[in-house]
């Protein structure tokens, strides 16, 4: 998949960041805070470019990315805060006390183009299915309006095929063409469990097609 990215070099002090973002905004994606639970709902343009995001974020070591997400448009299902969202490998060394400070050093990027290889994102997502014993999850918080997601390799990849199977099959699901959403998938095993106990953490992944909903048909319809 090819991916239309801005990238960033904001500093913290001595050290250099790169942070890249779409560079056309997911306009009909949304994602409410997770609390616990939290809902992300996108067209196939959004979740396919989500896939692909959780993919390059998989095999970039010290790339942030940031996917402004509380600009879109409003949907009309779900409760909760409107966030954005952060993907960043564990060996980015991201602290999300530190984004707002990197959030307001965006300033002028530059155009990148990337391609993800999809072979490599399900060989690297079957690995952790592989491993239930000993295998990564991510870390995940809300700060400042925004939900970060922080772990290795090989579970960004297994999320990334969460989304790359909601965008492809959601579209085929009969309530979608009323305007409805469909329940996709999930994260949930892949997060890390809440300290204290309580409700898993869980992030619902659904499709939506964007209005007018009269214009949508159904892949073979």
């Amino acid at each position: 998949m090819e991916l239309r990215l801005t990238q960033f070099r904001p500093r913290t002090g001595p050290y250099e960041h790169r942070v890249v973002q779409p560079r056309q905004p997911l306009r009909h994606t949304s994602l409410r805070e997770p609390a616990p639970i939290g809902m992300l709902m996108g067209d196939h343009d959004g979740l396919s470019r989500l896939a692909g995001l959780f993919s390059f974020a998989a095999c970039s070591r010290h790339t942030i990315v940031h996917v402004p997400l509380r600009g879109c448009v409003p949907p009309d299902e779900g409760c909760g805060e409107l966030v954005d969202l952060v993907l960043a490998h564990s060996e980015a060394g991201l602290r999300p006390s530190q984004w707002p400070e990197l959030r307001r050093g965006l300033g002028h990027g530059t155009p990148l183009t990337v391609r993800t290889d999809e072979a490599r994102t399900e060989r690297h997502a079957r690995a952790w299915l592989e491993r239930p014993y000993d295998r990564g999850l991510l870390r995940h918080t809300t700060h400042a309006r925004t939900y970060f997601l922080i772990g290795g390799r090989e579970v960004l990849a297994q999320a990334a095929t969460a989304f790359a199977y909601a965008a492809g099959w959601g579209p085929r699901h009969k309530r979608v063409v009323k305007g409805q959403s469909a329940f996709m998938a999930g994260l949930q095993n892949e997060l890390e469990p809440t300290r204290g106990g309580g409700h898993p953490p869980e992030v619902l992944i659904c499709f939506k097609p964007y209005p007018p909903y009269a214009h949508f048909k159904r892949p073979g319809r």
